[in-house]
């Protein structure tokens, strides 16, 4: 089935309660807030549920990363600004962002962003680091292997997927606890496990691995 929506419903928080309550609270007026951490521990998944929180409630939301295209600009329709991938920002986007930070501040609309360094540690212009670091911050902690597993058994109920202890455990223990990666591995197992019409156990799993390293997929 398709991946689903990221909301705060979906969102597992860990050791993250403070940063989901913060966003659940956020509104107009609210000081900038940044959000770092690792890879897979949910920055992502919390800008898209704080987005589509908004957009259900009617407001336009700008979003901005890296791999926005065009030219970035503030609409005086947007109420929520979005800022993703902080620290991959080159120096032109450096400078568009900085910009779009001064006017939805100054317009009284809130600005969330994240990436995978402290502010002060961003490879950023002083000033874009200094703004970014300006509100209120949060390290995001990545997930316990419980939580990791609850979210892989979960995905793993949603595909109708019968994922065993022996496979659960290769899986946390041969790759990183991160959730994205992960997750897209089982995906991917999904489909495997569909097209040779055979139950997911850990000699699927490895032949699968196999399979894609073998076609220069990797892991």
């Amino acid at each position: 089935g398709p991946d689903p929506a990221r909301s705060f419903e979906s969102f597992l928080a860990g050791g993250n309660w403070a940063a989901l309550e913060h966003l659940l609270r956020l509104g107009p007026l609210s000081a900038p807030t940044y959000l770092w951490g690792p890879t897979g521990s949910g920055k992502s998944h919390l800008l898209g549920a704080l987005a589509a929180a908004w957009q259900a409630a009617g407001a336009r939301v700008g979003w901005f990363s890296p791999a926005t295209t065009g030219a970035w600009s503030f609409d005086d329709g947007c109420r929520l600004v979005v800022l993703d991938d902080c620290e991959a920002l080159d120096a032109a986007r450096q400078q568009d962002a900085f910009a779009l930070f001064v006017e939805a501040t100054s317009a009284g609309v809130p600005v969330v962003a994240a990436g995978a360094l402290p502010p002060v540690d961003l490879p950023l212009r002083d000033d874009l680091r200094s703004r970014l670091g300006w509100g209120v911050v949060f390290a995001l902690q990545p997930l316990s292997e419980a939580d990791a597993r609850a979210v892989l058994r979960r995905e793993a109920d949603r595909r109708g997927i019968f994922l065993s202890d022996e496979v659960m455990d290769y899986l946390l223990n041969r790759f990183t606890r991160d959730l994205t990666h992960l997750t897209a591995l089982l995906a991917r197992l999904d489909e495997f496990a569909l097209s040779t019409k055979r139950t997911v156990t850990v000699t699927l799993l490895r032949q699968m691995l196999a399979e894609d390293a073998a076609g220069g997929g990797g892991r």
